[in-house]
Formats: C-alpha cells, structure tokens, sequence
C-alpha cells in the first residue's frame, strides 16, 4: 500500500490489521513522521524570525520617533516661558500727560521708550558710557515701551508715582537665562584666592591671586586656540602674562559676588576688568569662587560680557523671573521672537480648514454614494475610479499649481487669503474622502439593503435611511484624515502665497492669512536663536491638533453596528403581531 500522506512510501498494517507509516523504515527511507516533524520545525523557526524581525522593526521606529519626540518637546518646551525683569519706574506726569486731563489718546502718545530706559538706568547708575548704555537698553524688548503703554492705560492713577514693573526681556538675554545660548564652563577655585581692586579709571583692573594654580587651564585653552602664526611667534617670558583678547573664548571669575573679566593670565594670578561689583575684598577660602568659561570668543556672540554681568546682578537680587507666555497663543507673527505668537496661523489654519470640511465632505459623500450604490458599471464609471485613486497619489504641490493658475490667474480670487487656501485644499482632500467613503458603503452587510427594500423602502430611502447612517462614522473617519493631511501641508499654500509674513490675526476668509506649517517653515529659516524653540513649540501645537483629529476620527459618528432586526424603520401599515394577516408571517 502507498502512504496516502507522502506518495511513494510503503505502509505497514498497524495494530489490528490497520495500515499505518512504516515507521520502521525498513525500506531505507526516511519515516513520514519525521519529514513531517522537520518541515513543522521549520516552520516554526520561520515564524519565529519573522516575529523577531518584525518586533525588532517596530521597536527601532518606535526608538526613531521618541529621539524625533524628545528632540522637539526639549527644543520648544522653552518657549511657553518668557523672561522677565522687574525694575522701578517713575511714572511723571509732565511726560505722560502734562495738562491731566486722562485723554487716552494723549497717555497712548507718550514717550514709553523713553520711560523704559530711564528705569534701566535707575537699576545700573554706574553705566556711564554711552556704548555701554545701548547694551544696556538691549536687554529689553521691544514690546517693553508697549506693556507701560498698556499699564498706564489700564491705571492712569500711577501717573505721578514710582512703580514696581515687569518688562519683557530681549531675545537674546532670554535664550542665555534658559541656557540656550553660549556654552559656560564652570569650575571652582581650588586654591585661596586673594584680591586687591585697584582704580583704574574707568575700568577697574583687578588682580586676583590664587594659591594652587586654579587658572594654568586658561592659559591651556589659550593655546588650543592660537592659529599657526601666533604658534610660531615666540612665548612670552617665564612669569609674563598672556592676554587674552575678544577672539578668543572668554573667562570671568566670579569671586566675592562681583564678575571679573580676565585679560591677562599667568597659572596662578589674573588681572581683569570688574564687570560686577564685589561685595567684599577678603580672600575667597577655596570652593568659595570660581572660573567661566564661555565656548564662542565674544567677537562672535551677540551677548557682550558685561551684559552677562548685568543679567547676573539681576539674577542675583532677584529681579529675574521666567513666566508662562500667553502671548505666544495670543499674539501674531513678529520680527522679534520674544514677541513672536501663533494666533494669526492658527486663525490661518481655521478658516481653510472649516470651509475645506464644508465644501469637500458633502461632494466627497455624494460622489462616493452615487459611484457605488447608483452608478452603472461601465467603461466611463471604471475611468472615473481609476482616477480618482490616481488623483489620491498626486504630489500636493501639484494641487498649488491648479490652484495658481485656476483660482488666482483664472478666476481672480486674492492671493494668501484662506478663501483660495480652502478651495486648494478641497480638491486635494476630495480623492481622499471618496475612497473613505466608499468603504464605508461596503463595510454596510448587503442583508441592510435587502430588508429595507424588501419592507417597501424605495432605493433612495434606503440609501439615506439605513446605509448612509451606518457608513456615516467611517466617513468622518475619512474626512478627519484628510483634514489631518491638509492642516500638515504646506507646499501647496506656498503656490498661492500664503507664504507671506502676516501681522494681524484674519478675520475672515478674504483676509490675508498664513497656515502654521508654513508658520514654522518661516521660523525654521530664520536665523535668530529665539525661533529655533518657537518653531520646536509649533511644531507641538501643530502634532497635537493632529493627534487629538486622528485620535477622534474612530470614535465619530459612534461605532457604526448594524440595528437589530426590530430596530429597522418599517413604511406605514400594520404592526408585525397585530392580528393583521401579514404575507411573511403566514407563510
């Protein structure tokens, strides 16, 4: 007998008289159960490489996109902070409002500038220089003279008074107190550090002693930076000191609570200039003082020296804190990033968004609800589908195109106005909710159809009154996608100019107007420090719209299970247990 499992191999009567493998394999053959055996085993392994090799693939893009995650949400956390410094501001009257009579035009017209700096300049009586004084007016905003505008409007009973202000501080003073700007390399003094000021003018020379060679390193990165000419020059003499000039990296010791600029070194003693006054002139015990270095040579920094010594004064009194911004949601774009805000692409991304969603979400479910339950199947329905799944795959800049050259050079509609943005959109979202909105109709059980027209539904009330509910929820979750998609694009408002730098928030849909993709297209090509977090902190606002649409698409609409056969609308006539003779039932 042949082995009806593996053809060829003899089988032998097994226990009563039955016919079973020949396990014995007296043939020379190999048993059938261990080729069965063999070929499990590799399958098995098989399965279990591919499962290996898939948990593997999913686990290095789940690591791939939380380096992505970790690197935006530590670039842009930042930027829902500001800085901010508080001084004490004269408020006089004969320079707000001389003749009293409150007018608000007259109190919008004052000088706020001008009150700004008056109060830096109370806080830093000793900055006399008049370089040293536009540094010093740096390190407010330029929305400073607006926040005393806006306060002296809000109560003009401070008018004539001294008060307690708190102004937003500049771009650059605000990266450094987030540690955002110039790397600082701190280490203490492990020797005694002995000092003794000496007036030198106008610059206080101060030289400071230490007892353990705390400051051979300065001269070690003196050397890692001289170029090969300064190499070749021959070294000073044994006891001279090197200078250190502003195209090298600069060194301050903070030592007594005052900030002293190093300009010569040797390893054991400095001389430099006083930035920040010291507290005291005792010998500083070791651990007690230390040594900054900042990485960029200051030549290459926008943020001077002595401004880090007045940023530490303030620090150190107290007068600076780091507060939540609500401007970065309620004010518009800006040439100042401490002033810079997402509420113009956010009301940007509103108005297209909205009118995509009504103009393409009633075309998109009519047109899928007409080619799959109405339309009769033929060449010129096949070319329809076959490009409408075409369409789906076409480059989004495309779309810009047809809309250039259609909507704005065709029609005359105005460029960068959400109004073209929406109708742009529509056409690139409208494949995309088409073919949601078709599976939906399928995923509907044809039995839905056939009892709805085998109540006496006609085909449209079945349609609108038993398909349509039940497909409903899938085509949300279409529609909320392709929405996702055209909040997320950019290259196609780009075409129709909606790339340029808008003020004001729109106020409807022929208002000039940006998106935030291409908000943060405009932050990312800037060149200030200030943006690179605002386009981090975006780019979060801009994933978490994203996620909160395509975490809510599922559940819109409900969960979409067909009703109970009870549950079916029937056409007028007698109830089904009413003592009315009904055809089904006698049947």
């Amino acid at each position: 007998m042949s082995n009806p499992v593996t053809p060829g191999v003899p089988v032998s009567p097994g226990p009563g008289g039955a016919s079973g493998p020949d396990l014995a394999g007296k043939d020379g053959r190999r048993p059938t159960i261990d080729i069965v055996n063999a070929s499990l085993g590799r399958r098995y392994r098989a399965e279990r490489r591919f499962r290996f090799i898939g948990m593997r693939a999913v686990v290095i893009g789940l690591a791939f996109v939380a380096v992505l995650f970790a690197d935006i949400i530590g670039k842009g956390y930042s930027a829902f902070q500001q800085t901010y410094i508080r001084l004490w501001g004269a408020f006089p009257a004969e320079a707000i409002d001389p003749e009293g009579p409150r007018d608000p035009a007259v109190l919008r017209a004052a000088n706020s500038l001008k009150l700004a700096r008056a109060a830096l300049a109370a806080r830093f009586p000793d900055v006399t220089r008049r370089a040293d004084k536009q540094a010093l007016y740096g390190l407010l905003s330029a929305g400073a003279p607006q926040q005393l505008r806006e306060r002296v409007l809000a109560d003009p009973g401070i008018i004539g008074t001294t008060q307690e202000i708190w102004l937003l501080a500049d771009d650059d003073s605000d990266m450094f107190m987030k540690g955002r700007s110039t790397p600082i390399d701190i280490q203490r003094g492990m020797g005694l550090a002995s000092l003794v000021p000496v007036d030198g003018g106008e610059d206080h020379q101060v030289p400071v002693l230490s007892t353990a060679n705390d400051f051979r390193a300065i001269l070690t990165d003196l050397a890692d930076y001289r170029d090969e000419d300064q190499a070749a020059a021959p070294e000073a003499a044994p006891g001279a000191q090197e200078v250190l000039g502003p195209d090298l990296p600069s060194h301050l010791v903070a030592i007594n609570g005052g900030l002293i600029k190093v300009e010569r070194a040797t390893p054991s003693d400095v001389t430099g200039t006083l930035l920040k006054p010291l507290t005291t002139d005792l010998d500083a015990l070791p651990g007690q003082w230390a040594t900054m270095r900042f990485a960029t040579p200051e030549n290459d920094r926008r943020l001077k020296d002595l401004v880090v010594a007045w940023l530490y004064d303030l620090g150190a009194a107290g007068d600076i804190e780091k507060r939540f911004k609500p401007g970065f949601f309620t004010q518009g774009a800006s040439r100042e990033p401490e002033l810079a805000g997402i509420a113009g692409a956010l009301m940007g991304s509103f108005y297209p968004l909205a009118l995509t969603l009504l103009l393409s979400f009633p075309v998109g479910v009519g047109a899928a609800l007409y080619l799959e339950e109405f339309a009769p199947r033929n060449w010129f329905t096949d070319l329809i589908e076959v490009n409408i799944n075409n369409l789906a795959a076409v480059p989004s800049i495309i779309f810009g195109l047809l809309g250039l050259a259609v909507f704005i050079n065709f029609f005359g509609i105005p460029r960068s106005t959400p109004l073209v943005g929406a109708l742009v959109l529509t056409f690139m979202t409208l494949p995309t909710i088409i073919i949601a909105s078709r599976s939906a109709l399928q995923s509907v059980p044809p039995s839905i159809r056939e009892a709805a027209l085998g109540v006496g539904a006609s085909p449209l009330q079945t349609q609108f009154h038993h398909v349509l509910p039940l497909a409903i929820p899938g085509m949300l979750t279409g529609a909320i996608l392709g929405m996702a998609r055209a909040l997320g694009e950019t290259a196609p408002l780009l075409m129709i100019g909606m790339v340029a730098f808008i003020v004001d928030t729109p106020s409807g849909f022929l208002s000039p107007a940006t998106v935030l993709p291409v908000q943060v297209y405009l932050w990312a090509d800037s060149p200030e420090v200030g943006f690179v977090e605002r386009t981090s902190a975006a780019i979060l606002v801009l994933l978490a719209f994203l996620a909160v649409m395509n975490l809510a698409a599922p559940h819109m609409g409900g969960r979409g299970e067909p009703p109970l056969p009870g549950e079916l609308p029937l056409p007028p006539g007698p109830a089904p247990n009413s003592g009315v003779p009904c055809y089904e039932r006698d049947r």
